[in-house]
């Protein structure tokens, strides 16, 4: 079985099963590119059973070592919410805004721990813009009003 097919199956198993962070090392550590995506995929598995400050460790070594786009814009987005869930809304921000000028299918996800880690860092005006910026894509009826109100919070 190919890698990716192991990390898919870890993930589509019961990640409160006991041993979960075990079998995610052992996967982890199978991993055969020269990168940070077993490293990834371990953090992950810490964030997943409610050790962040594990994760964020994990999350820095996988950035540092390097990681393909898609897993390094998860990546970021998981390391700036565990951030946030440890008490540095403000780290978790300057993660996000700078992920905000790429657009793909993790977009909104990125938008929507920004709005999170804006509100806990006390800007809740501007966390509320981000997430109707997040939002108006979405709706066929008064998008370009709540484009604009959105604009206009976020400032």
């Amino acid at each position: 079985m190919d890698w990716e097919q192991r990390v898919r199956d870890l993930w589509a198993g019961d990640t409160d099963a006991p041993g979960f962070v075990d079998r995610a090392a052992e996967v982890a550590a199978a991993c055969p590119y020269g990168d940070g995506s077993g490293v990834f995929e371990l953090a992950g598995a810490h964030d997943s059973t409610g050790a962040p400050a594990e994760a964020v460790e994990l999350y820095r070594e996988a950035l540092a070592r390097g990681l393909p786009e898609s897993r390094r814009r998860q990546a970021t987005v998981q390391l700036a919410s565990s951030l946030r869930n440890l008490g540095d809304p403000a780290a978790g921000v300057e993660l996000l805004v700078g992920e905000l000028a790429v657009e793909d299918e993790l977009s909104a996800a990125v938008r929507g721990f920004l709005a999170l880690c804006l509100a806990d860092a006390g800007r809740e005006r501007e966390a509320v813009g981000v997430a109707l910026g997040a939002l108006a894509p979405t709706v066929t009826r008064y998008r370009r009003s709540l484009t604009a109100y959105a604009a206009e919070l976020a400032r």
